[in-house]
């Protein structure tokens, strides 16, 4: 037997109650309370227990309980010291309630100090812990040594084959650990797979035919510039470079959509930075910045974004504040406008233009995470964004979405998101 094996402590899966059928929990329970009932009755069916002593055997036996219940908790953390303490004051007890004529209850706690200290520490110190146990009930007991010796050997043997089933089942539960580890690594990878599959399809398909269109419509362009100027020729020109204008932010959305479905995406911080950068927002991050599941980064991009639209189709030139705050345990978006020029400025036609996602997707995808989406309107010129009076938008459409009178315009609007991280 080598070093380690003496020195070393059974696992914490096989000194936990983690991976014990029903019939061997209810069978501990059996044998534990069986064990109280003797203790009882021992303790209080003799004579002279009555009154004080009576309240004195009782605080004995709960002071008894819980140093057995403390020692669990010890060993499970693996405390030598704590534990052989504990062990100590036990068999202290055994040793005053033999002392005190109660020899059923000192025979409990001496077998019971041999077994579990077999069962549950080093064997270095199991050894001479399960001894001294072992030790103090022959001295309890004068049967004859072949009784004692069978006995004594008994409870040794006994102790040790807790300790070997306990060993087992831990073990058993660590395979098990690690073949859901396996299992789901190779979920994972079937996953990663598919959506690299995906991601080709999309880049072959829908990458290359934005491109091409992007290619057309800026020959489109370049060819009614060569036109002479009139209100139809302007007209023509002005949707061509709004179209444009969304066959390249399409292009930028699919190319994130690649990025994501590859896990390539760009720090949070840095996309929204990006992202404001091109309408002039302004973005503070609160908390302490760190990587999140791939849906909840995917969500807040996604609302950020259709929020910035929002801002630049309903009320462009307003001032608006991203506020990315990381929580304990999950992640806030907060995007606001302070009022802009409303419906006096409208760019390529970009108020009648957008793919429908609004408020009502941002939601949907709020809520398949398990968050909330809240909205709301700002006041005239508003700048303090700490109070900003926003109601849950809970599909009853009282705050106003994209596409309705007021909805991002000159009164400004809130946007809250809230997921777990």
């Amino acid at each position: 037997m080598t070093t380690d094996a003496w020195t070393k402590w059974p696992s914490r899966e096989a000194l936990s109650r983690e991976g014990l059928t029903d019939a061997r929990r209810w069978l501990a329970r059996s044998v534990r309370a069986v064990l109280l009932a003797g203790l009882l009755w021992s303790t209080f069916s003799q004579r002279h227990v009555a009154g004080w002593a009576a309240v004195v055997a009782v605080a004995a036996l709960g002071a008894v309980g819980f140093c057995g219940w403390a020692f669990y908790r010890t060993t499970l953390r693996h405390d030598l010291w704590p534990s052989l303490g504990l062990l100590v004051v036990l068999m202290g007890a055994a040793l005053a309630a033999q002392g005190s004529g109660f020899a059923i209850a000192a025979t409990v706690l001496w077998c019971a100090c041999a077994v579990t200290g077999m069962e549950r520490l080093p064997l270095a110190a199991a050894l001479p812990v399960t001894l001294v146990a072992l030790g103090g009930y022959t001295a309890l007991h004068h049967d004859a040594w072949l009784n004692l010796a069978l006995t004594t050997g008994g409870l040794l043997l006994g102790g040790y084959v807790l300790r070997l089933d306990a060993e087992a089942r831990g073990t058993a539960q660590r395979l098990l650990a690690q073949e859901r580890a396996a299992r789901a690594a190779e979920a994972e990878s079937a996953a990663l797979a598919e959506r690299a599959r995906i991601a080709r399809d999309i880049h072959d398909v829908l990458a290359h035919s934005l491109s091409a269109q992007l290619v057309h419509l800026e020959a489109a362009r370049l060819r009614i510039d060569q036109e002479p100027p009139g209100p139809f020729r302007d007209q023509i020109l002005e949707r061509v470079v709004a179209a444009r204008s969304m066959a390249r932010e399409g292009l930028a959305e699919t190319r994130q959509a690649l990025s994501a479905l590859r896990g390539e995406m760009a720090p949070l911080g840095e996309y929204l930075r990006e992202l404001a950068a091109l309408d002039g927002a302004e973005v503070e991050i609160a908390g302490e910045p760190r990587a999140l599941r791939a849906e909840a980064s995917q969500t807040v991009r996604r609302v950020a974004q259709e929020a910035l639209t929002n801002v630049r189709k309903h009320a462009p030139g307003a001032r608006v504040r991203i506020l990315l705050t990381y929580g304990t345990d999950d992640v806030t978006l907060d995007v606001r406008n302070y009022g802009g020029r409303g419906r006096e400025a409208d760019p390529g036609g970009l108020r009648a233009s957008g793919s429908g996602y609004g408020l009502l997707g941002m939601r949907e995808r709020a809520e398949l995470l398990g968050g909330t989406l809240e909205t709301g309107h700002e006041g005239p010129g508003k700048e303090d964004p700490g109070k900003s009076g926003s109601e849950e938008s809970g599909g009853s459409g009282k705050s106003g979405g994209p596409g309705k009178s007021g909805g991002f315009e000159e009164r400004g609007f809130s946007v809250r998101l809230r997921v777990p991280a």
